[in-house]
């Protein structure tokens, strides 16, 4: 009898559409406490999810899961992110506009131009972690009963240049 050792396996499955994009401003305080001029950038996002195959031999439905991720990006395009949670900055919120105050400078937007972010910066990598914080959310309502174990969420701000969260599901 050969004793035939069965090699672990996992599956997962991975979306970069030309579409999870969006474009938007928006500006980094460094480590040092400085603040970087406001600009934007065109953002790709891309998407991996790790579990264990359906009764199909899917980890999740593609069809079914790539609107989910273009909403998420859709939400984000063309607005202004900022991070409503940095210890330096202040924001103040008015009835048609957001006032944003880092030390003597102020910057004053319209409110419908600005994502207010739950975030302490609006860097790639934590702009990942909030899109697959959404993304998490959305599975779990959408797609009862599927077995992801984690998930991975790249943003790219430049071609090559890219932030990226890994977490449990």
């Amino acid at each position: 009898m050969v004793n035939v050792r069965r090699m672990s396996r996992s599956f997962s499955i991975e979306v970069a559409k030309d579409y999870f994009n969006f474009a938007s401003a928006h500006f980094l305080i460094f480590a040092n406490g400085k603040r970087e001029a406001l600009h934007g950038h065109n953002y790709q996002v891309s998407v991996k999810l790790e579990g264990e195959l359906d009764r199909a031999g899917v980890v999740l439905d593609f069809i079914a899961f790539k609107p989910m991720v273009k909403q998420i990006c859709d939400s984000l395009d063309h607005r202004t992110l900022i991070q409503s949670e940095s210890p330096i900055l202040r924001v103040s919120r008015r009835a048609n506009e957001i006032e944003v105050r880092y030390r003597r400078q102020k910057i004053i937007l319209p409110r419908q131009d600005v994502i207010l972010l739950p975030l302490v910066n609006t860097s790639t990598e934590l702009l990942a972690e909030h899109v697959a914080n959404q993304i998490r959310r959305g599975v779990k309502q959408k797609f009862h009963g599927t077995k992801i174990r984690s998930l991975e969420v790249g943003v790219e701000e430049a071609r090559g240049q890219r932030g990226i969260f890994y977490g449990e599901f």
